[in-house]
């Protein structure tokens, strides 16, 4: 019998923790339901020699083609999406137990700030010297308890920390998305950025942060809609209102639009490939959801508002053609 008497929860729950798994589909409120520890454990990363040690697979099994290794010791089931997420998953595994934690876009991840590209490696801090992985950077160093939270039985470094680190290392435009998305969950002003350079003079990257801050925007709530401000804003255009509430006379909300000029009248709604599209909602829904959009822009247009629609490409390969569209609008409507 595997982890304790069956139908006993903190038997199965002291298994799942024993193979070192980091609870990110399980809480420690253990379903009084019976449920299969072995399918709970096999579902996410695990570490290969816990889950021999515990029986829960064989050697054939394990090295078989329904599972694959990721890190040394560390596979996950071989169907599984090997997204950043579950990548980071798979890397605490590996150094959580020597004190790691997770860093960079791997914590800007955990704690749901959406600002990395889709082909970002894993990445962990770790004190020690650790191998060399496909997939995954390692920095080293450590983190004082103050920059670390848990998420999900992982340790990661805090929003502001994890600012701190990505704000000065990438290029400006990513750096501003990251400050927004982490700024976006609350727990901390893009001007504590310039508070932590003063309590760390000379830290590497930091000479450039006072440019990231006076870019960023918390209540952007997308990486395209940063690019597309910090674009506007790096053509010489004035500040657009972000997340901006339009109301009619009587002070009751039309629409709430990406960005928007109110003395223009002009709305920007970023709608691109990466935006929820018919295959989140299903063909019927993506249409009412796509007419539902066309009937506000037409009511908004009802109260003297145009409407300025921008896809992926507008953003990512035509910005500079996008910003002279809006120029081109704003002298217009002036």
């Amino acid at each position: 019998m595997v982890g304790g008497a069956a139908g006993q929860p903190e038997g199965n729950a002291s298994l799942i923790r024993s193979i070192g798994w980091p609870a990110w589909r399980y809480s420690q409120s253990v379903p009084s339901s019976p449920f299969d520890p072995a399918a709970e454990v096999l579902a996410g990363p695990f570490r290969g020699t816990a889950v021999l040690a515990a029986g829960l697979l064989t050697r054939a099994q394990l090295y078989g083609p329904r599972y694959r290794r990721v890190y040394p010791d560390v596979y996950l089931p071989a169907g599984l999406e090997l997204n950043l997420a579950t990548r980071s998953r798979a890397a605490y595994l590996l150094v959580g137990d020597r004190g790691g934690v997770l860093a960079g876009y791997s914590a800007a991840v955990a704690l749901g700030a959406d600002c990395a590209p889709p082909d970002a490696p894993a990445e962990v801090l770790v004190a020690a010297n650790t191998r060399a992985h496909p997939r995954l950077r390692i920095c080293r160093g450590t983190a004082a308890e103050r920059d670390v939270t848990t998420v999900d039985g992982m340790r990661v470094t805090a929003p502001l920390r994890t600012a701190w680190d990505l704000a000065r290392r990438l290029p400006l435009v990513e750096a501003v998305v990251a400050v927004d998305a982490l700024a976006n969950t609350g727990s901390f002003a893009p001007a504590d950025l310039l508070a932590r350079r003063a309590g760390t003079p000379g830290a590497r990257g930091s000479r450039r942060l006072a440019e990231v801050v006076a870019l960023a925007e918390p209540r952007s709530e997308s990486p395209p809609e940063t690019r597309l401000r910090v674009g506007l804003l790096r053509a010489g255009l004035p500040p657009p209102a972000v997340q901006y509430a339009v109301c009619d006379g009587r002070g009751f909300e039309l629409a709430r639009v990406d960005l928007a000029y109110p003395e223009a009248k002009l709305a920007i709604e970023y709608e691109g490939a990466d935006e929820h599209g018919a295959e989140d909602f299903g063909a019927d829904e993506f249409a009412r959801r796509v007419a539902r959009d066309r009937m506000r822009d037409g009511e908004l247009a009802g109260h003297g508002w145009q409407t300025l629609r921008l896809g992926a490409d507008d953003v990512d390969i035509e910005l500079p053609r996008t910003a002279r569209r809006v120029e081109q609008l704003l002298a217009l409507r002036g």
